[in-house]
């Protein structure tokens, strides 16, 4: 018997990232699809016991071969190549995303080969050749096995997402966090996600609320033309796309918001003034940023002095953790709520 989470189908694939990432996927067991739900073997209850319905339940066991992958490129690793191993990478559609430190670059080959063997899903292993950079933070990949793309369709929350990793800023750690987004949204609000990308954040929320109308504004026109592409793929009719400085558009909307959501974390609170001249009494805003956790109310001032030379008052309803950027540094997500 083998300790598993218990999930719908529609939430499958948001659950295997969440458990990629945090390193629980065992791969002792078959993940299994049995009526309207998947079963995903896990290593650690623990870490999942208060997010997820766990089971015990009987899964194929992985073959000798499959359950030795790890072991076998470990056995290919000196001790101190060992100790630079990372385990966890980002998993978008098809493709898999490493970051291979200089002490591994003689066995990246082995290591990308090992992990196509491990997940049949994935068809070409990238590694990032440098960090996210430049207006539209994108970042550059370098093929180490598989097919040569850099275009996938990535399935969350019942969405199907195209883009290519290498064009358009995309996370997919992020999908607990847009899901804890969409879980706050109420029937008939009208919403603004400002640096909206191939529009993840708009594409989820249509498809999982009840939302009247959300309105994405993306500056990068790759990542705008998947935008659109996304909508059409998922037959979303209260989605509307603009490509633009926030700035320039956001003004020219003549639109006022229940909700906006700003996903930037590195300067999204130079725009808290585009998104207040929005705003009303009850809007939500969800304001990003990175910070080193000793410094999260830094955010929080931020915000308030942007509110004050609007002239607005704001309730801070919590500040989130959304994912480690740096040792002690993290994405964090403010929701904050205007009361006046």
């Amino acid at each position: 018997m083998t300790n598993a989470i218990k999930i719908e189908a529609k939430k499958a694939e948001e659950v295997k990232q969440y458990l990629m990432s945090t390193n629980n996927l065992s791969h002792t067991a078959k993940t299994q699809a049995k009526n309207g739900f998947v079963y995903f073997p896990i290593i650690s209850k623990a870490k999942v016991a208060k997010k997820y319905t766990l089971v015990n339940i009987a899964l194929p066991e992985k073959k000798e071969q499959e359950k030795d992958l790890k072991t076998k490129i470990l056995s290919q690793l000196t001790k101190k190549e060992q100790e630079h191993l990372k385990t966890s990478f980002d998993h978008v559609g098809t493709i898999a995303i490493l970051e291979i430190e200089p002490a591994l670059k003689k066995k990246e080959k082995i290591i990308a080969s090992a992990l196509l063997e491990m997940f049949p899903s994935i068809k070409t292993v990238l590694k990032k050749a440098g960090s996210h950079e430049g207006t539209f933070r994108t970042q550059k990949m370098q093929l180490l096995a598989g097919i040569d793309t850099r275009e996938t369709c990535h399935k969350e929350s019942g969405t199907k997402l195209w883009l290519d990793v290498e064009q358009v800023y995309f996370s997919p750690r992020l999908s607990t966090e847009r899901k804890r987004i969409f879980e706050q949204i109420k029937k008939g609000e009208s919403i603004l996600v400002m640096f909206s990308g191939c529009a993840p954040y708009p594409c989820v929320i249509a498809k999982n609320t009840q939302a009247k109308e959300i309105i994405g504004v993306e500056l990068n026109p790759i990542g705008h033309q998947y935008g659109l592409k996304n909508v059409t793929a998922n037959k979303l009719k209260n989605v509307t796309l603009y490509q633009g400085d926030v700035r320039t558009v956001v003004p020219k909307l003549n639109k006022i918001f229940d909700r906006i959501l700003m996903p930037l974390p590195k300067s999204s609170e130079e725009f808290l003034d585009v998104a207040l001249a929005v705003s009303k009494k009850g809007t939500i805003i969800h304001c990003y940023d990175f910070l080193h956790e000793d410094h999260f109310n830094d955010a929080v001032q931020k915000i308030e002095n942007a509110c004050k030379i609007a002239k607005k008052k704001c309730k801070i309803l919590g500040i989130f953790k959304c994912g480690q950027h740096s040792p002690r540094t993290f994405r964090i997500c403010v929701d904050f709520e205007i009361v006046n």
